[in-house]
């Protein structure tokens, strides 16, 4: 099944349910709004999304809760940054309009990554590697929306694997998660949006 296109694209569809763990943009709320995962109560949103999937997938349910738990910690962009997550060099927040999709469908936001994760070995002139990691309770990508006040959002985490290495390895289909396929991208030249933002075809998916 593919995965379902919505704001941000940090939404999965998993059988006949749509999960949402996240839904980022490029702007935060509006001064003096909360955002709605920051406090001991950050984890109210996803926690209540995982809950309405346990009645038809308990073993779903109990693996995005363990994915949640396991990185919990990254809302805090500090401890990301000491554990190896670097910012994009250049501070881009991500929008669907960047990637060849209707405006309307909104913003990601900023990435930080895990070089070793994604086992880059260039970035000119375009990002590649040989990273084919899948495991997203320690995630290749963490993605932060920017807040009013200056600070980051952790709406989403995300993997990322690099075509090359992925066929190089055997596989004839796209990775998935619980048979929901990442999104393939590639740049096609003839258009004036970069579809694969700067990297060598790659798969990639967010929660």
């Amino acid at each position: 099944m593919r995965s379902v296109v919505l704001p941000s694209r940090t939404v999965i569809g998993i059988g006949a349910a749509v999960v949402a763990l996240s839904l980022a943009g490029c702007s935060g709320p509006a001064e003096g709004e909360a955002a709605s995962n920051q406090g001991p109560e950050g984890t109210d949103d996803a926690a209540a999304v995982i809950a309405s999937v346990e009645a038809t997938d308990p073993e779903l349910a109990a693996e995005l809760r363990e994915i949640l738990e396991q990185t919990q910690r990254f809302r805090d962009v500090e401890v990301a940054l000491a554990e190896g997550y670097m910012p994009d060099p250049v501070d881009m927040c991500v929008t669907s309009a960047m990637e060849g999709y209707p405006a309307q469908l909104g913003g990601m936001g900023i990435h930080y990554f895990r070089p070793d994760l994604l086992g880059i070995t260039e970035v000119e002139p375009r990002v590649a590697g040989m990273g084919i990691h899948e495991d997203f309770r320690e995630p290749g990508v963490l993605i932060y929306e920017p807040q009013a006040d200056g600070s980051l959002r952790l709406v989403a985490v995300e993997n990322l694997i690099f075509e090359a290495p992925w066929r190089a390895a055997g596989h004839e289909g796209p990775p998935a998660f619980r048979g929901n396929e990442y999104f393939h991208l590639v740049e096609n030249p003839r258009t004036e949006v970069d579809e694969a933002h700067g990297f060598e075809p790659h798969f990639e998916l967010h929660l």
